[in-house]
């Protein structure tokens, strides 16, 4: 799935909980907004509406069927795969502790040593947990919370509380599973939580610092190394030229503080300092320092 294609997700799944009758009801609402708000409906025939229609129901059906056949085949190499493994001795607790981020023990080079002890993003250059995972973009963070429950849920079940600088989640009458302050300041008017297949929770936060990558989700979290993000270049050459030279320099910057290293700013104040010293040889700089 492209990420263009799933930009509005979070939007739309929020719409969807409200529509506790289904997708009938759903799709009712949007006919409803195509009827009043455009001209869908009066400015060509009914052949031809009912004709793009079809068209789109029938494009996603068919991705649908193609995705299902995919899960189906894939689930099966996943039984071949669980019985390799429970002839191993290797039982499910251990997949699990797999799949949680572990602390970095080898680095490469010296330059390293401060990201001993921190943990290695996981492939969504966020943070997996035993209780919760999150992934980042440098736009926003998404957290996926498996509530862990025999019955499904429903939205009233569930206590979710997003400030700018806090996240409260928790299950009705038990102990919060999060209750934190953020590793930073959020958009709260933009951030929102939806209940998919009324086991996960899944939270959308929107960062008002989209220039950072958060190193944790709370500050109660133990940290990862954000040295070791590796964004994917689409997602840089998606945005405009100027505010990816911001990012890349941004990004640039960062590193360099990290190892220790000038930044852009400081290596411009050099040059501006060795042309001037070129030009005033009877002065002394020995003893100048930057801010």
């Amino acid at each position: 799935m492209s990420k263009e294609e799933d930009k509005f997700d979070g939007l739309l799944l929020a719409i969807a909980e409200k529509h506790t009758d289904g997708i009938p009801q759903f799709l009712n609402t949007v006919a409803s907004f195509l009827r009043r708000k455009t001209d869908f409906f009066t400015g060509a025939s009914q052949a031809q509406w009912e004709k793009l229609l079809l068209s789109v129901f029938h494009k996603q059906s068919s991705l649908a069927i193609a995705t299902s056949n995919e899960q189906n085949e894939t689930s099966i190499d996943m039984d071949i795969t669980k019985k390799r493994l429970t002839k191993n001795n290797r039982t499910e607790e251990n997949i699990c502790e797999e799949d949680i981020s572990k602390p970095i023990n080898d680095i490469d080079d010296d330059s390293e040593k401060m990201e001993i002890g921190k943990l290695k993003p996981n492939t969504g250059n966020g943070c997996t947990l035993d209780k919760y995972s999150w992934t980042q973009t440098l736009q926003e963070v998404e957290v996926k919370i498996p509530l862990r429950v025999s019955s499904n849920l429903r939205a009233k079940d569930i206590s979710v509380t997003i400030g700018k600088m806090s996240l409260f989640v928790g299950l009705k009458n038990e102990e919060p599973i999060i209750n934190g302050v953020l590793c930073a300041e959020i958009k709260q008017e933009d951030s929102v939580w939806v209940l998919q297949d009324n086991k996960t929770l899944l939270i959308t936060l929107e960062k008002l610092n989209k220039m950072n990558w958060w190193d944790r989700l709370t500050t109660a979290d133990p940290p990862i190394s954000t040295r070791k993000i590796n964004p994917e270049p689409s997602k840089l050459s998606d945005l405009d030229g100027e505010t990816r030279s911001l990012v890349e320099k941004m990004m640039y910057d960062q590193r360099q503080k990290e190892l220790g290293l000038p930044t852009s700013e400081d290596k411009k104040k050099m040059e501006i300092l060795e042309k001037f010293k070129m030009q005033h040889p009877e002065m002394d700089f020995s003893n100048c320092k930057f801010n």
